[in-house]
This record gives structure tokens, C-alpha cells and sequence, in this order.
């Protein structure tokens, strides 16, 4: 099974997979691989129009989120 999960808040909608994406991106961007994420936590906080990512349990940041 496949799910899409997506997030609404105060008439935007953030859809979880473009969170994930662009972690990917913001880590690949910073000189890191892809390959080397195993794990991948984010926390998305509307209020602030920010999501926090941690990547293996220790590599932390964060990234705007503008919303749809």
C-alpha cells in the first residue's frame, strides 16, 4: 500500500513527499550523498513555514517551506 499524505494549514497544503524531496536536495547540496542518508526524520511546523530534518539520528537542519 501505498499512501499520500498531505498537510493543510491556514489555506496552503504541503504534500510530505516534497518535504522528503527536498531534504534530499538540501542535503545533496551541502557536498553530502544521497546514499549515505539511512534515515530520515523531518519535522514540519507550519506555524513557522519551516521544516527540520535529521539525518541519521545526528546530522541536523532545516529548510523554508512555502506551501500551495
Amino acid at each position: 500500500m501505498k499512501a499520500n499524505v498531505n498537510i493543510e494549514f491556514c489555506g496552503k497544503k504541503v504534500v510530505v513527499k516534497d518535504l522528503e524531496e527536498e531534504a534530499k536536495f538540501v542535503w545533496k547540496d551541502a557536498g553530502k550523498k544521497i546514499k549515505d542518508i539511512k534515515e530520515l526524520d523531518l519535522y514540519y511546523k507550519p506555524e513557522e513555514g519551516t521544516c527540520y530534518y535529521v539525518v541519521n539520528g545526528t546530522e541536523t537542519g532545516s529548510f523554508p517551506v512555502e506551501g500551495k
